[in-house]
């Protein structure tokens, strides 16, 4: 294997690539929301990390790469309410039509592609180690990722906390501790056909840890 360098975003630098287990690379990417057709915007992660993967397997790496895919989410249920249909009956017909576009690129198939709906009990019980560290908060059925717990939060992106935008939940603003919060688990609404059970009370997960 020859030495590969990637650009880390943390650190703005370009730097070797060090597995932390020789020959074996790991890939997470968020994958599509599946309220409809994919686009451009959907493609380009598919189409950048699955050519990387191959790029990697070609030098002789052991790759996993995972992408999930949304199946639970505001714009699922806003889309199924307009088709009249349910919102799980949505995901799976839009789900199988990514399948079938992203399988046209000829590029090739994540090594895994778990549906935010078959993990629910990993989310909820990641929840609960956020809220136990004291990194997220529950309010009338809600739970809020506490934005200001986290020292490095922004150290990616490269912002500072206090230029970052107020999330959309509005909703919910009136329960945040803080505006820059954002929802984990939201609390069952009467409009919403699908819905779990967690220590907090029924809902479903928000859309960032489902990514």
């Amino acid at each position: 294997m020859g030495t590969i360098s990637l650009h880390d975003t943390r650190t703005g630098e370009v730097q070797a690539l060090e597995p932390r287990e020789p020959g074996r690379i790991g890939i997470y990417a968020c994958g599509p929301t599946v309220y409809d057709r994919i686009h451009v915007g959907n493609a380009r992660p598919f189409v950048v990390f699955s050519l990387l993967k191959r790029f990697l397997a070609h030098e002789g790496y052991d790759v996993n790469l995972v992408m999930n895919i949304t199946d639970v989410n505001d714009k699922i249920y806003a889309a199924a309410r307009a088709r009249g249909l349910d919102s799980a009956q949505l995901a799976r017909e839009m789900g199988q039509a990514y399948l079938v576009d992203t399988d046209a690129l000829g590029l090739g198939r994540p090594d895994h592609e778990p549906l935010a709906s078959d993990t629910i009990g990993a989310i909820v019980a990641l929840i609960e180690r956020l809220i136990d560290r004291g990194h997220a908060y529950a309010v009338d059925g809600d739970v809020y990722f506490s934005v200001r717990s986290d020292a490095g939060y922004g150290e990616l992106s490269h912002r500072d906390v206090e230029e970052m935008d107020q999330g959309e939940d509005v909703e919910g603003a009136v329960r945040k501790r803080d505006p820059l919060d954002f929802a984990l688990w939201k609390a069952h609404k009467s409009d919403e056909d699908t819905a779990w059970d967690a220590p907090w009370g029924r809902g479903r997960p928000g859309w960032h840890i489902e990514c």
